[in-house]
């Protein structure tokens, strides 16, 4: 019995990097593919794809620089279901001094930790990415 969804996905994502695959393919679900979303528009993964066949899955292509290293140096989740993490818009956490991003769940959706303190909006910290 799986109990945090997301923390199998950034576990799914890690351990993939680090074997050097291009593609990881997980159970679909909207917030997860709201996460991915996320990652893609910051630059951390090249594509996310919805299957759609019986099974719904999440194909996120992994992305990798120039050297062959893996774009995502770190992902770490930060708000687990034992113990929630929230913040308000001013006390937004700043990720390797603004270089990596958190995801924050909104009450305008999921945004990053840039985007959530411009339009001055707290919430869940997801997870952070650099």
């Amino acid at each position: 019995m799986m109990t945090d969804p997301i923390a199998d996905m950034l576990t799914q994502i890690r351990n993939g990097l680090m074997v050097d695959k291009t593609e990881v393919v997980l159970p679909h679900s909207k917030l997860k593919q709201a996460i991915a979303e996320a990652l893609q528009r910051e630059g951390y993964i090249e594509a996310v794809k919805k299957s759609d066949t019986a099974p719904m899955n999440l194909h996120i292509i992994l992305k990798y620089t120039s050297q062959r290293r893996p774009a995502i140096e770190s992902i770490k989740r930060v708000s687990k279901p034992g113990r929630r993490v929230y913040a308000s818009w001013d006390k937004m956490p700043r990720v390797l001094n603004n270089y990596g991003i958190a995801i924050v769940s909104t009450s305008r959706g999921l945004l990053t930790n840039r985007e959530a303190r411009k339009q001055k909006v707290g919430g869940e910290i997801i997870c952070e990415v650099y």
